[in-house]
């Protein structure tokens, strides 16, 4: 069975061993003090947030969010799930899928209009999940990298 909760303060090295693999699935490089600021942020809950996955009690996926304005309905917020990696070893069991569920389950408690998500169009893993659960719209994104 896959219970999805809170991540737990005694959750923290596995949460950032789990952080760090997908940030390396996505070839990026983050300082130490990335990892720090997202774990304080996602326990404060307030403007990010974080759940994880467990199975028998062992953390094996994690999925970050927010939550923000949405100009074509004023009033009304979106949730954007940013982050979603689950340990290898349990790929193909749900994981990921009861990620997104519990995410879907408490944008739509908090009035939320809809949640999206990006993804590499070379992760054919994850597409496979995203194309069962969600519309592929055919956004393309594009980003521009502020320096510090």
């Amino acid at each position: 069975m896959i219970d999805i909760g809170r991540l737990l303060p005694s959750d923290r090295d596995v949460w950032e061993g789990l952080f760090r693999s997908y940030i390396d699935f996505y070839e990026r490089v983050e300082p130490d003090e990335m990892y720090d600021r997202a774990w304080s942020a996602f326990q404060a809950d307030a403007t990010l947030h974080a759940l994880g996955a467990r199975i028998d009690g062992r953390l094996v996926g994690i999925t970050h969010f927010l939550t923000h304005g949405n100009t074509s309905a004023p009033g009304t917020d979106v949730c954007y799930l940013q982050d979603l990696f689950t340990a290898p070893d349990v790929r193909g069991k749900g994981v990921g899928r009861a990620l997104i569920e519990a995410v879907a389950d408490w944008a739509r408690s908090r009035g939320c209009s809809r949640v999206y998500w990006n993804t590499h169009e070379s992760n054919s893993v994850a597409r496979h999940l995203y194309d069962n659960v969600a519309e592929n719209r055919g956004f393309i994104r594009y980003q521009i990298e502020l320096s510090s």
